[in-house]
């Protein structure tokens, strides 16, 4: 993983410098050392340890084991922690102990009911509760595994770790309130509720089957894009519809609210043909450099998609020649550029975009050339900052349950204009206790 990172990944030269090299390399030899002691299936941590150095939100590494049998999983987390609790004995413990039990203890599930443990005080600490496996899949996770621990103290509650999926360590943010666990937010939260807790249904949204953004008419002069994502070039044939479908409502309404709220990115395309409906005048485009390595090419930019246009693929197929030809360089394939239309649309007249910090990469891409219409006002949060790095690599690692992610495009804003890890700021923000987001913008503009 150092290799391939320190040859390929874009920001590596801007991340690691005289300043900090020689204690990045002391970092780098304890890690190793940490590395070729631990068992393989706690490699995880350490690798997102090191890679937590370079402070990239596109810079990961994910697991997935979807190649691998039930029996081979279980094996690989065979010797991770485990208590000698099972729920019979749990269940005489919990019968038996009434009068002196904590609230904390008994058995909890999460919001699928797939999974469920038992909080139980620990034998060895009496301000320490472990959080041990009673019925999850047979494969990642097996009865009797830890999966939290959690400390009191003062008659508060903290957690001292969670375990994901992958056995991960997570030290994450927790709030126990009455019968429901809270662990972390944002990106990763996870929660529990106690014993007979009615376990909440998928919303419709969960339940959707690929399509990514909806289209509502709120009022006489307020309509509605939620557009949850940009993942996957088939979402760009489904808001190009969406777009196409509703003309006439978006011709005739005064605003156009845009909810981009919990939208990771993925491809710019998909935003393509709501320009026109935002554009006043000419928007200036990011321009971005490429790490020409042979890995980046063969990896990222030399598989061209099967569903992508005649007209994307001709643009893709020239990149690929232009990277072959400057193999080892930074080549600028993309200067700035400007849009420039035909004629601004006289409806809608204000376009409000709702953001949050969890609204990231091509997203922000959206907004940074939104925002230079005058049509147009950012409502909500800070976005994520995960927009200087670009275009990820996704290269298999020689274990095969775990990918490593890293970014090949670097935006020509840097080392100017960074916006990493702190976004594009709102021009209003909206309030903390505002709980609906949509109708505060839709009243703030009618004000």
């Amino acid at each position: 993983m150092i290799e391939r990172v320190k040859k390929n990944y874009v920001g590596y030269s801007d991340k690691v410098n005289s300043s900090n090299k020689n204690s990045f390399e002391i970092f780098t030899d304890s890690l190793l050392q940490e590395s070729s002691a631990a068992p393989s299936y706690q490699c995880l941590p350490i690798l997102r340890k090191w890679l937590s150095f370079f402070n990239d939100k596109h810079l990961g590494i994910s697991y997935d084991d979807s190649n691998y049998s039930k029996e081979q999983i279980r094996r690989y987390y065979a010797n991770d922690e485990k208590t000698d609790w099972t729920e019979p004995s749990f269940s005489s413990y919990l019968q038996e102990s009434q009068i002196s039990l904590d609230s904390l203890e008994g058995f909890w599930k999460d919001k699928t009911g797939a999974y469920q443990i038992g909080i139980v005080k620990d034998k060895g600490n009496k301000n320490d509760f472990i959080g041990f496996i009673i019925k999850a899949d047979g494969a990642r996770w097996t009865s009797g595994q830890v999966k939290l621990k959690i400390t009191k103290k003062d008659g508060k509650y903290s957690l001292k770790y969670y375990r994901a999926i992958d056995h991960s360590l997570n030290y994450l943010s927790f709030t126990k309130s009455k019968d429901t666990l809270t662990l972390g937010d944002g990106d990763i939260t996870a929660k529990w509720y106690k014993n007979a807790v009615v376990i909440p249904q998928p919303s419709q949204k969960d339940q959707n089957t690929g399509v990514s953004a909806v289209f509502k008419i709120l009022d006489d002069k307020t309509c509605l894009f939620e557009m949850p994502s940009f993942a996957s070039l088939d979402n760009v044939k489904v808001m190009d519809s969406l777009i196409k479908k509703n003309d006439r409502e978006l011709g005739k309404r005064d605003h156009l609210i845009i909810d981009l709220r919990n939208n990771y990115g993925g491809s710019v395309l998909v935003y393509d043909k709501l320009i026109p409906y935002i554009y006043t005048n000419p928007i200036l485009t990011e321009g971005a450099s490429v790490l020409a390595t042979e890995e980046n090419i063969r990896d990222y930019y030399g598989k061209i998609p099967s569903n992508a246009s005649d007209t994307r693929k001709k643009v893709l197929e020239r990149n690929l020649t232009l990277l072959k030809a400057h193999v080892g360089e930074l080549y600028p394939l993309y200067p700035v550029d400007t849009i420039r239309m035909p004629k601004v649309s006289s409806h809608p007249k204000h376009v409000s975009i709702i953001v949050n910090k969890s609204t990231a990469s091509a997203a922000e891409l959206f907004i940074l050339q939104a925002k230079q219409s005058s049509k147009v006002k950012l409502y909500g949060t800070n976005s994520s900052g995960a927009i200087d790095y670009l275009e990820v690599v996704r290269a298999e690692l020689p274990c095969g349950f775990y990918r490593l992610g890293y970014p090949a495009c670097k935006s020509l804003r840097l080392p100017v204009h960074p916006l990493d890890n702190i976004g594009i700021k709102p021009d209003i923000e909206i309030p903390q206790e505002v709980s609906d987001w949509i109708d505060f913008v839709r009243t703030h503009r009618t004000k």
